[in-house]
């Protein structure tokens, strides 16, 4: 039985591409074996898919339309080629799904009509898979005390997958594409703040795409440690300047530089709290921590007799 490409897709001669892939569309939904248990769907479903499998394709169309089923199938000779015409003698592969797979895309033939929110019915169709997110994917983000402390804006450059839903003779097609991802830096954020860029992970047809997470790491200071809100910084003083009281001076992450008189008798454990010189709180960075100073004494390696018998006396 002589075989009519554009009858069994219901589309006349002069059909575009888009047409014909509107037809095939509207058709391979309709008489799918798994939304359609009618007798003979499964034979117009095949049927279907070699029609599409011709048509779709400019070399077998064009000899298909000169030649018809026999010329196409039966091979013409290679002089008839070169006006486009497909010379080899066509064979289809006899795999509707397949065909069905590489129009739609995905192993679930069904999969670009279902996310994870709201699935789409066709007819009595039940699809066995949704579409499901793939896990996030978590990056580190170090950032110095400077940028944590005034902000910033940090730009950084992310290669993304992407697959379309055109399969080739090896799967997916898929190419790289470059993006750059602008964080603004919070004055006053901590080590542990999460940055969420959504969607942005590798793109595939059967999945949703991962969110892309930035974690922040905070860098070592030189002079400062950070503790929550507040900062921390050591001063070495000598056992004379702890005994006798002195100053100490601050250069502040913002330049200006502190000189805190220091009164009190210092012992190891003791702190000075310089109120609103620390971080910005990032819920209001008008609102700042403390700067706590904690000394370091350095004690004399050794002493002369006098010298201890001076402090006997001081002491007493």
């Amino acid at each position: 039985m002589v075989k009519d490409y554009y009858e069994t897709l219901e589309i006349n001669r002069n059909a575009t591409d888009a047409e014909i892939k509107k037809a095939y569309r509207r058709l391979a939904l309709k008489f799918h074996p798994s939304s359609n248990r009618e007798p003979g769907c499964t034979d117009k479903f095949s049927q279907l898919g070699e029609a599409y499998d011709v048509l779709s394709d400019p070399q077998k169309k064009a000899t298909y339309d000169k030649f018809g089923e026999e010329g196409l199938k039966g091979g013409i000779p290679p002089e008839f080629g070169r006006d486009g015409a497909w010379s080899s003698k066509y064979v289809y592969h006899g795999n509707p799904d397949k065909t069905f797979r590489q129009f739609f895309g995905g192993d679930n033939p069904f999969a670009d009509f279902y996310t994870n929110d709201v699935p789409l019915q066709f007819g009595g169709l039940q699809p066995g898979v949704v579409k499901t997110q793939d896990s996030p994917i978590e990056r580190d983000l170090h950032l110095s005390l400077d940028d944590l402390f005034h902000g910033c804006t940090k730009k950084i450059k992310i290669s993304r997958r992407v697959r379309t839903s055109i399969m080739n003779e090896d799967g997916y097609t898929s190419s790289i594409k470059d993006k750059i991802l602008s964080i603004n830096v919070k004055p006053g954020w901590k080590e542990g703040t999460r940055i969420i860029f959504s969607k942005e992970g590798d793109q595939g047809p059967n999945s949703i795409p991962a969110d892309i997470v930035f974690i922040v790491r905070q860098k070592s200071h030189p002079m400062f440690v950070r503790q929550l809100n507040d900062l921390i910084y050591k001063a070495q003083i000598s056992l004379e300047m702890a005994l006798t009281g002195f100053s100490v001076d601050v250069e502040t992450l913002d330049g200006r530089l502190l000189n805190i008189p220091i009164s009190d008798l210092v012992h190891p454990t003791y702190k000075k709290v310089v109120t609103g010189e620390g971080m910005p709180l990032s819920q209001d960075a008008s609102q700042r921590g403390n700067l706590i100073i904690t000394f370091d004494i350095q004690f004399p390696d050794k002493l002369s007799a006098e010298r201890k018998h001076l402090i006997k006396q001081a002491l007493k």
